[in-house]
Formats: structure tokens, C-alpha cells, sequence
């Protein structure tokens, strides 16, 4: 059953993802955990999380939703496969803030 990280665990893994979206330069991040929202369901069985994510980024400009949400996969890279099973992406460049 997926349940939400201990305040250190959380603290330690938003640390690791604004590692991973260091090279999209971003003005602002914010990461929310819903993981305690899905406890129970079948695809979270596994460990990972659900959250939703605000990446704030001058690298999205001209770029498509499909675009910017792909930058933001790559950046993750095995995170996507490892600790987080649902994201919701709000890719954004600070002149649509």
C-alpha cells in the first residue's frame, strides 16, 4: 500500500527531483504528495507515488504541452519507472505565471 514519505524521506526526494530538473534551469518548482489520496490503489502497490508537480521554466518557451510535459520525463528519467507512478505536470514559463 503506497502511503506518503516520512517528512525526511519527502525532504530527501524533493531534493532529488529538483537535482533532475536543474538542467531545465527552472525559476520555480513546487511538488504536492497525493500519495495518501491513493492508498490502496492497485497501480501505487508497488511504492510509488502520486503528485503533482508546477515546473516554472524559460526552457518551455515555444514549446507545446506535450513538448514541455516529454522535458520534464526526460529530466526524471528513471524516477518515472521507480518512485513515481502517477505525475501531474503544470509546465509553465514565467511569463504565463
Amino acid at each position: 500500500m503506497s502511503q506518503a514519505l516520512p517528512n525526511d524521506a519527502a525532504g530527501a526526494f524533493e531534493a532529488l527531483l529538483h537535482e533532475r530538473l536543474a538542467s531545465l534551469a527552472p525559476a520555480r518548482i513546487e511538488l504536492i504528495d497525493d500519495s495518501a489520496l491513493h492508498a490502496g490503489h492497485e497501480g501505487a502497490k508497488s511504492g510509488g507515488g502520486h503528485y503533482r508537480l508546477l515546473v516554472v521554466s524559460a526552457a518551455f518557451a515555444g514549446k507545446s504541452t506535450v513538448a514541455r510535459h516529454r522535458l520534464v520525463y526526460d529530466a526524471l528519467g528513471e524516477l518515472m519507472r521507480q518512485r513515481i507512478h502517477a505525475l501531474s505536470i503544470k509546465s509553465l514559463t514565467p511569463e504565463e505565471v
